[in-house]
């Protein structure tokens, strides 16, 4: 929630961030609470309630129900989220806030007892101001932020939605540190939402302070709504990460102001950009269709996958837009996305997407189910307000770091989230440390995964069967050794076993190697 009122400073960062042209900013470190290591999926009431009669206990314990029955329970969707108007006006003689008993008449306790009890999560909410931003004026916790923090814990609340209103000109970055260290003090693991609506850049400041912060204002139920935060929030893919996101508002979908396909296109396009899943609608009331949007397993992967990308804009022309994913097992994910109120043929190339050299890929249209090969044109008609996804495989084989040879010194570590498999390569820093895999192939193309979280790059010979083949390849800055990306390379080897090794060439030694995939 938030108010309506914007600075021209915000709107010139939202500008920005939709153009896809943000400032060069050094990757913050992000909060290690443990949490959200995948965008969070679940509910919130504001959007299809507000705090009107009907956000009530037994609201929201049928939205329990409803995620066990209806199978979104087992689809991924885990927290139940309430929002603005639980509480009374007033607090209590010691300070304490007061859940309003005509609306929770056995209290916030027992309510998250019960969404505790069907194997689900509870989230609660306020602002970091003196008021929520109800115009009833509900207590915020701007100086309570320790007692309110373990009176959320006491209740058994696992995720905080922290908004902010009438924050009372006190700095943002102040007030939201408050209350993440009020949270750690708990006693309680508590998930961190950021409700901060995009005014100071938190993208630039927040991964060490929540796990998720808006990017945006509120989302409405319409499309130029929805596919204003989507421009918004597309620019920053550099800033999310396991644990840290982009948040571009809840979901949505099932509320009736949009029709089945730009509803399609809401839920693909957060899927493409890990963006929390939070259901906005009304379950007790969504059709069978709006079960089926939400409940697509293949677009959940998208937004669940482990190593935590946020897609990037391939190509923004006109209104038709080419997003592209990449996800833990080296494929990718591709959106072909029409913004215009034309039908309109949208296309781009594997190669555009960085997945390596094959001579035939695979795509699976996510929507439709449809699975083709292709050698290389990744192409579709695409309808006004729609948008195609696919999920693009190259048919090569992935070797992870854990099965390779390392050199005296190197070992294979955890230490770094985002990694494919069960670990990564980290060779020893010194000249001619390597990192080596017994592989088969044939294969047109080599494809490294790799972090490097210094300033320099890490350069590497690369020997086939103790033939170097490749000097200096280099491997660059990622930014963040939590953040990892791929050096692709067109070397061909013959039918059979082979050997493929990186030496490093600088005393630094190679950067940390994630898997080396084998293209066919």
């Amino acid at each position: 929630m938030s108010v309506l009122r914007r600075t021209k400073g915000a709107l010139a960062v939202i500008v920005l961030a939709a153009s896809g042209l943000v400032l060069s900013q050094p990757e913050a470190q992000a909060l290690e609470n443990g949490l959200l290591r995948t965008p969070p999926m679940g509910f919130n009431n504001w959007n299809s309630t507000h705090c009107r009669a009907e956000f009530d206990e037994a609201m929201i314990k049928g939205i329990a129900d409803i995620f066990v029955s209806k199978g979104l329970k087992e689809a991924g969707y885990t927290y139940v989220n309430i929002d603005d108007c639980w509480a009374l006006p007033s607090r209590d003689s010691a300070g304490d806030l007061v859940p309003d008993p005509a609306r929770f008449p056995h209290g916030i306790k027992a309510l998250a007892d019960y969404v505790h009890s069907k194997g689900l999560k509870f989230g609660i909410y306020t602002s970091a101001g003196t008021k929520t931003c109800n115009k009833a004026g509900f207590p915020g916790a701007l100086g309570h932020e320790q007692q309110d923090a373990n009176r959320f814990a006491s209740w058994g609340v696992d995720y905080l939605k922290y908004d902010n209103c009438n924050n009372q000109g006190v700095d943002a970055q102040q007030r939201y540190k408050a209350m993440r260290d009020a949270l750690a003090k708990s006693g309680r693991p508590i998930a961190y939402s950021i409700c901060e609506w995009g005014q100071n850049q938190p993208w630039t400041w927040a991964a060490p302070v929540g796990n998720l912060w808006r990017t945006t204002g509120d989302i409405s139920d319409k499309w130029s709504s929805m596919i204003g935060k989507a421009q918004a929030n597309r620019g920053l893919a550099k800033y999310a990460g396991p644990g840290h996101w982009n948040d571009p508002d809840m979901l949505e979908v099932g509320n009736g102001g949009m029709t089945a396909t730009e509803y399609r296109t809401h839920f693909s396009l957060w899927a493409m950009m890990a963006a929390p899943l939070l259901i906005g609608s009304d379950l007790r009331k969504a059709s069978d269709d709006s079960f089926a949007i939400l409940k697509n397993a293949d677009v959940i992967a998208l937004d669940q996958d482990p190593l935590g990308k946020q897609a990037t804009v391939l190509r923004a022309d006109g209104g038709l837009v080419v997003y592209s994913k990449v996800l833990a097992n080296g494929d990718r994910a591709v959106a072909l996305s029409n913004e215009t109120t034309t039908t309109a043929t949208i296309t781009t190339t594997a190669a555009a997407t960085g997945i390596g050299a094959a001579p035939s890929y695979t795509l699976k249209d996510l929507w439709s189910k449809a699975i083709r090969t292709t050698s290389g044109t990744i192409s579709a008609s695409v309808p006004e307000h729609a948008t195609v996804l696919y999920r693009v495989s190259s048919g090569g084989v992935r070797y992870e770091a854990e099965s390779a040879s390392l050199s005296a010194g190197g070992t294979v570590d955890s230490n770094h989230a985002g990694f494919s498999g069960t670990g990564f390569a980290n060779g020893a820093n010194a000249v001619g440390s390597y990192v080596e895999w017994r592989v088969t192939g044939p294969a047109s193309a080599l494809t490294f995964g790799y972090a490097n979280g210094t300033s320099a790059a890490r350069p590497v010979d690369v020997a086939i069967d103790g033939a170097v083949v490749a000097t200096g390849v280099a491997f660059p800055p990622t930014g963040a050794w939590t953040t990892w990306s791929t050096v692709p390379k067109p070397l061909s080897l013959t039918a059979g076993p082979h050997t493929v090794r990186l030496r490093a060439t600088t005393a630094d030694g190679p950067a940390n190697l994630d898997y080396l995939d084998v293209s066919p």
